[in-house]
């Protein structure tokens, strides 16, 4: 018997759930990459203070980190088996893919940074740009992941995470700057201008996420912000505008990491409601699209069955029936699409900007807000949009057979 039309109303909306569900599966591996960054970055803290005192302090704490960061590692595993490795329902899966081989390979480099942080072998600024390094790579398969979904709110909230994550990644860095410039009772001018690099960087990264979060996520984080302690804006203004603190540098050191922590851990409530409603999206958007399914199924059911399937023989009544369904999904599907397609581009210039970024922090040794920096500068001497100057980058990067991001 003939495919008709009604069998293929069913077989694109058997498709978007299972589209879904793996965008749900998606989510929950975002989440747990979230909690590896965290746990990340406390590492990072602690092996910046060991690195900086010496090995006289926080020694005891490393192995605690590490196994807090190997644990969450597993679990992080655990969502990757979830995965489908077909990609099915799941945009530029290739991209994702290999943004999940990166991510992996980074996580292998760990063992050997420990060790050397533990013998005191390398350098504090060294050991902090290779944590950076990994973390980078976590962010940007959180990127990809908002990148890839097929549905607008999901895309959004995958957006807002992302940009939310990347400013707390900023404030990990400027406690990891501080505790050291703390340590050594030292801010020279290029600490400074970094200090001040990260504090613009993670602005513009909130900004980002109060325009894609939920309204919840904004209120919290406003929240927190009204929260933050005015000792830690003293010290932070005392970091940015002194070079050489006055009181005990030990002290002054672990007071500002101690104030900087709390604050991450208030981000961290943020970035947990932001993961929580994600997958509210995700479980909801399932919800709907099973329901509209099943009411799909039950108006076919009404439609009577005929034996010919030509159209010139289906009744007016039967043809107007099926007519109305099939536009119902087709209106259903282009308002997504309407809306797909702004997040699209946005998400699009996002991405030429971070790759452009990511080559500027490989091949030039710079940070993100330097690259960020250098990018914005190089767009308002030559009067282009940062995303132009972005473009630039990578096609030159591209002929002189640089490994773009």
């Amino acid at each position: 018997m003939p495919l008709s039309a009604l069998d293929f109303l069913l077989v694109s909306k058997k498709s978007e759930i299972n589209g879904l569900k793996q965008l749900l599966q998606m989510g929950k591996l975002v989440g747990e990459i979230s909690q590896l960054v965290h746990v990340l970055q406390r590492e990072r803290g602690t092996a910046n203070i060991y690195l900086c005192s010496q090995g006289k302090t926080w020694g005891n704490r490393l192995d605690e980190k590490t196994l807090d960061v190997q644990l969450a590692e597993q679990r992080v595993h655990k969502q990757l088996l979830e995965l489908d490795p077909s990609g099915s329902g799941l945009s530029n899966a290739s991209r994702l893919f290999s943004r999940i081989a990166a991510f992996l390979h980074s996580l292998s480099t760990l063992p050997l940074l420990r060790k050397q942080v533990q013998d005191l072998t390398i350098s504090q600024p060294e050991a902090m740009l290779q944590y950076c390094e990994v973390i980078r790579t976590h962010l940007a398969l959180i990127f990809e992941a908002a990148d890839s979904s097929g549905d607008p709110l999901i895309s959004r909230s995958l957006l807002a995470m992302f940009s939310f994550m990347q400013g707390k990644e900023l404030a990990g860095q400027e406690r990891a700057l501080g505790a050291a410039g703390f340590a050594a009772c030292n801010f020279d001018d290029h600490t400074q201008q970094q200090l001040l690099d990260l504090i613009e960087g993670q602005e513009r990264c909130f900004q980002t996420f109060s325009e894609f979060a939920d309204i919840r996520c904004v209120a919290l984080w406003q929240e927190r912000l009204i929260m933050n302690n005015s000792e830690f804006e003293r010290l932070r203004r005392v970091a940015c505008t002194l070079v050489s603190p006055i009181g005990q540098p030990q002290e002054m050191a672990l007071r500002w990491f101690e104030l900087t922590t709390t604050r991450i851990d208030g981000m961290k409530e943020v970035e947990d409601l932001l993961e929580t409603i994600l997958m509210e999206c995700c479980s909801q958007r399932i919800l709907d699209a099973e329901t509209s399914r099943e009411r799909q199924e039950k108006e076919i059911v009404l439609i009577p069955v005929h034996d010919n399937h030509y159209s010139a023989l289906i009744p007016l009544q039967l043809s107007r029936s099926i007519l109305e369904l099939v536009e119902q999904q087709s209106r259903q599907l282009q308002a997504q699409d309407t809306e797909l397609a702004e997040l699209r581009s946005t998400l699009a210039d996002n991405k030429l900007v971070e790759r452009a970024k990511g080559l500027l922090i490989q091949h030039h040794g710079m940070t993100e807000p330097q690259a960020h920096k250098t990018l914005r500068d190089t767009a308002m001497k030559q009067n282009k949009k940062l995303v132009e100057v972005a473009e630039a980058i990578i096609s030159v990067a591209a002929v002189l057979g640089k490994t773009i991001p």
